[in-house]
């Protein structure tokens, strides 16, 4: 099964490669990768929020499961399946430094699709760049060679269930708080 796994994987990985390799990705990736370092493009749109009072808590939220996605993504299961990096297996010319942790889940996905979903439930019409962004983000993973697409797929399955999460609990705190 592990092995069928890493077939589909570096298949698509290796399509990926071959297909949208250019001077121009190659240069903008990186870029790209790096908004999504610690989440960090999402700090900022968290900040944004709890800076507008109708927002708030929206940005408050976000911060809160981007948090648990750290706790339970990069703390937890990275540490508990150990999963190698296709960089480690394939040799690969690598267009940023070589990361030195395990592979799955990918927090820059993780930390995208939380932000993204938080980000378009504060407000629906942020959406439209908030997800693509988030998706930009994950496909950078993949084309910089440091991601499966199947830690891709778990950390967006993972960050809808994180986001989803918080955002009920956040109504019904809310809600309770109104109550009283």
């Amino acid at each position: 099964m592990t092995d069928s796994i890493y077939k589909f994987d570096f298949f698509i990985l290796d399509f990926i490669r071959d297909s949208f390799s250019c001077g121009f990705l190659d240069k903008v990736m990186p870029v790209i990768t790096y908004l999504g370092e610690v989440g960090f493009i999402w700090i900022v749109f968290a900040v944004i929020l709890i800076i507008r009072k109708k927002y708030r808590r929206y940005g408050i939220l976000m911060l809160i499961a981007m948090l648990l996605g750290v706790l339970i993504g990069n703390l937890a299961l990275k540490n508990i399946i150990m999963r190698p990096r296709p960089c480690w297996l394939e040799s690969v010319p690598l267009l940023i430094e070589n990361p030195t942790d395990y592979s799955f889940p990918s927090g820059h996905t993780l930390a995208s699709v939380i932000g993204a979903i938080i980000m378009t439930a504060a407000n629906w019409k942020n959406g439209f760049f908030a997800i693509p962004l988030a998706a930009i983000i994950a496909f950078s993973r993949l084309y910089l060679y440091v991601h499966f697409p199947t830690d891709i797929l778990a950390s967006v399955i993972l960050g809808m269930v994180i986001s989803l999460t918080i955002l009920f609990l956040g109504k019904r705190i809310g809600r309770n708080h109104t109550d009283s």
